[in-house]
């Protein structure tokens, strides 16, 4: 038996630093890995009741951009610049309120196709689009405000035209960017829902109402199109012509900081107007 046990040990020694080890990393081991510590360190989530709900975020289209230039005024001017330095202007004074968040399809000259204008408001889930213009008649004498909103047909001739202008950008964009048809814009225009189409007219009479005592406007001011850049289907979506760059008078207006000023307090207390009466609603 003793010389087995010596043998045994003998075989056993080289093992014996390794069982050693062993030993202390499976006594220390509950010091650092407790199984029930992690456990004892998970919270709940808070639950914020009655937290209030986001500023609404109004999304601002400045029309045309870079290799469109939109209308050209009686002495030159751009209508896609007039366009981007009024959005620019209503956009500070919206985020002057406090009331509101904003984005922007465009903060500088360049080119975006009217379908990535409508899908940029859909990626930031607007509550509200307002598409910026000043066009060009063939008549020079038409001068004065409108808005538009959506629709299978146009409300009139003049409409008509300024439709077509409009949805006509996209040729600008090359052959990669095309057009939707006539057919199809009006398929497209029929699935905007409902209640999205009474949002749109709910604005834009807010809109024409808080130009009337500062603006010259159109007769009829509020008509509608199948204008393109109109027909996402879940948001209301205006398009607002400040004026005609084919008139001298309204051109020289647009060229001034002070009267682009003016337009966008106008759209600022008709913005306020609908989404008090619209929330006030759904509250």
């Amino acid at each position: 038996m003793t010389r087995r046990s010596a043998a045994l040990i003998t075989c056993l020694a080289p093992l014996l630093p390794t069982i050693g080890l062993a030993r202390s990393i499976k006594h220390s081991a509950p010091a650092t890995h407790h199984p029930t510590t992690a456990s004892h360190s998970l919270h709940a989530p808070t639950v914020l009741r009655n937290a209030a709900a986001p500023p609404p975020l109004v999304m601002l289209d400045p029309g045309h951009g870079g290799k469109d230039p939109g209308a050209v005024g009686y002495s030159g001017t751009y209508e896609k610049h007039v366009a981007e330095a009024a959005a620019a202007e209503l956009e500070r004074q919206l985020i002057a309120s406090g009331r509101y968040r904003v984005s922007m399809t465009r903060t500088s000259d360049r080119f975006i196709p009217l379908e990535g204008r409508v899908e940029m408001a859909q990626a930031h889930r607007a509550e509200l689009f307002i598409s910026m213009h000043a066009d060009a008649l063939h008549d020079a004498s038409v001068r004065g405000a409108s808005v538009y909103t959506l629709s299978n047909a146009a409300s009139d001739s003049q409409t008509a035209l300024i439709a077509q202008s409009e949805n006509s950008a996209d040729l600008f964009g090359g052959p990669h960017v095309h057009a939707s048809s006539p057919e199809v814009q009006q398929i497209l225009a029929s699935l905007v829902s409902e209640e999205t189409r009474r949002g749109s007219a709910h604005i834009a009479s807010s809109v024409v109402a808080s130009f009337q005592s500062r603006l010259t406007l159109l007769s009829h001011p509020h008509r509608h199109a199948a204008f393109v850049v109109l027909k996402a289907a879940d948001i209301p979506s205006i398009l607002v012509e400040m004026g005609f760059m084919s008139n001298r008078r309204d051109e020289e207006s647009l060229r001034q900081a002070g009267h682009r000023a003016m337009v966008a307090g106008a759209m600022l207390d008709a913005i306020d107007r609908y989404f008090s009466s619209t929330r006030t609603g759904a509250g």
